[in-house]
């Protein structure tokens, strides 16, 4: 019979044990599952390395449990860099609150395209830019009090078209 052959079938009959041996390690039957196939898969590339005569269960259960090793030493070292994947769920913000605003920016720009032109500048630079009330007088060279009431009327009128929340 072919050595390689051999080599395989000895694979295959060790494929209960070798389930058993991972699961003991994992606690987890999918990570089980994930850890002989990973296992397997090393063996077969590594069957140059098997001494034909010695234990075939010893050298693929050493493979198992080296594997295991690297596995938690690899995710002890993601888990010291990232965020556990509950974390992911908290970020960012309700979708619906966005749109919500999304479409009360467009409401409010609707209707600051309908205000005079004189209250529109006033209203964009002071609550759209965040410009002081002296700062627009300076701009568009006007009294502080024209710019004051120029404002009140123009939020007053935005407030009437898009209603009052």
């Amino acid at each position: 019979m072919d050595q390689s052959l051999s080599f395989e079938n000895g694979l295959i009959e060790l494929l209960p044990r070798l389930r058993r041996f991972a699961h003991a390690l994992t606690r987890n039957p999918a990570d089980a599952d994930d850890l002989v196939q990973m296992a397997i898969e090393r063996a077969l590339r590594s069957q140059d390395q098997w001494q034909p005569g010695t234990r075939l269960d010893s050298w693929a259960c050493r493979i198992t449990r080296n594997l295991w090793i690297d596995t938690v030493r690899s995710r002890s070292r993601k888990e010291a860099f990232e965020a556990p994947p509950e974390e992911g769920e908290r970020v960012g913000t309700d979708p619906g609150e966005t749109l919500e605003a999304s479409a009360d920016v467009k409401r409010v720009i609707a209707a600051m395209q309908q205000l005079p032109d004189e209250q529109r500048e006033v209203v964009a630079l002071i609550l759209i830019e965040g410009f002081g009330y002296k700062e627009v007088s300076e701009m568009l060279d006007l009294p502080i009090g024209t710019v004051s009431s120029r404002l009140v009327r123009g939020r007053t009128a935005l407030l009437a078209m898009v209603g009052e929340r």
